[in-house]
């Protein structure tokens, strides 16, 4: 069983820095595209920002030049830096992962979210 774990949302200032955390765990053979994705209250998920297997990454217009997306293939583990947050960018975000295992090739997985809550 595979799951995905995100850690690291909060509560910080305009202007503040946060970093997530992804943790993939389970019977995993490699893992290949993974992303951040947020939904914030009455609107449709988006994708944050992604990272393959070989580094290269792609981010939301959004986002570009605040979030760094980045990941450590020996951990299984995905990060995201958000700097110079805006209350616009409070959401859930959720983890998700291409993975392979012995039984499927990059099947799906999500993780469960943190929340990210940017306010004075």
């Amino acid at each position: 069983q595979v799951q995905l774990v995100e850690s690291g949302g909060g509560l910080v200032q305009p202007g503040g820095s946060l970093r997530l955390s992804c943790a993939a765990s389970g019977s995993i053979c490699s893992i290949n595209t993974m992303g951040w994705y947020r939904q914030a209250p009455g609107k449709q998920r988006e994708l944050v920002a992604s990272i393959t297997s070989g580094g290269r990454t792609n981010y939301a217009d959004s986002v570009k030049g605040r979030f760094t997306i980045s990941r450590d293939n020996a951990k299984n583990t995905m990060y995201l830096q958000m700097n110079s947050l805006k209350p616009e960018d409070t959401a859930v975000y959720y983890c998700n992962a291409g993975i392979n295992t012995r039984e499927y090739v990059n099947m799906n997985y999500w993780g469960k979210g943190t929340l990210v809550t940017v306010s004075s």
